[in-house]
């Protein structure tokens, strides 16, 4: 299912901008997580800028962030998308604003769940599905995990429940970008075949380069794969996308962009 509408060059671009507002947030803020949040942006992006129904006030299609440390980045996308105004951003960590670390439902506009401890969105995303059902609306429930969410066993409980219910409002989306807070994935817990688990819990699996803006529209706008079954998209990315020196780091789990950092990353996300 294609969008010709939809322009991926203008999202991309969107997503390059909104990278390097995220990065001056973080270093602003002296807080960390900016490489959770680039290698998530443009999944983020295909969402709200091209996929998701955002009009409809009880059709419209609900996004929960499982991955909440990287809060910033979807607060960031949903001031881009007018769910308030931009400044706003200015206020993320400062004393008494609800623009905290980990995503937070209270006060802000568009945020589904309060997350960022991990395990617990694809259950929710159960419940706000089987409420669709119910009462006969027409929503799409989109979950984006990390890796440390798929090292949960809640995420499985949740994934089984899915497909035994034929969920197929539910669409997981697993920004693999292969690390996490202490070292790679496949050295903490692996995870591979990562579809085939996907696959064998009873969702409809496809993967996607996380990073191709086209590809990643094409893929989401699809959902459901198959009627039925929920989907999954493992999407491959990678952890600090669009720096040059951040890019499959480790350190930019948690290290703080200096000043000259944020420069350099204005200079290569904006050129």
């Amino acid at each position: 299912m294609s969008h010709p509408a939809i322009d991926p060059t203008e999202l991309q671009r969107a997503a390059n901008r909104l990278r390097f507002e995220v990065t001056r947030m973080i270093a602003d803020a002296r807080s960390c997580h900016v490489g959770s949040c680039l290698s998530v942006m443009d999944i983020l992006v295909a969402l709200y800028g091209g996929v998701i129904r955002r009009d409809d006030p009880s059709g419209r299609d609900r996004i929960i962030l499982s991955k909440g440390h990287a809060a910033a980045a979807l607060y960031a996308v949903l001031a881009e998308y007018g769910y308030f105004p931009q400044e706003k951003l200015r206020d993320y960590l400062k004393d008494g604003s609800p623009f905290i670390a980990h995503t937070n439902t209270f006060g802000i506009p568009g945020v589904e769940f309060s997350t960022g401890s991990l395990g617990h969105g694809l259950s929710v995303a159960n419940g706000l599905a089987l409420a669709g059902r119910m009462r006969r609306l027409p929503y799409r429930v989109f979950t984006i995990l990390s890796e440390g969410d798929c090292q949960e066993g809640s995420t499985w409980e949740a994934a089984m429940f899915a497909a035994h219910h034929r969920l197929s409002s539910m669409v997981c989306i697993v920004d693999h970008n292969k690390i996490q807070n202490y070292g790679r994935v496949d050295e903490v817990l692996g995870l591979a075949p990562l579809d085939a688990k996907w696959r064998a819990a009873g969702w409809a699996t496809r993967t996607v380069d996380g990073h191709d803006m086209g590809a990643l529209v094409e893929a989401l706008a699809a959902a459901p794969f198959e009627l039925g079954r929920p989907s999954a998209l493992i999407a491959h990315t990678i952890k600090g996308k669009g720096v040059s020196f951040m890019e499959d780091q480790l350190k930019w789990h948690y290290q703080t962009p200096t000043a000259d950092e944020v420069e350099t990353a204005r200079v290569e996300l904006m050129s």
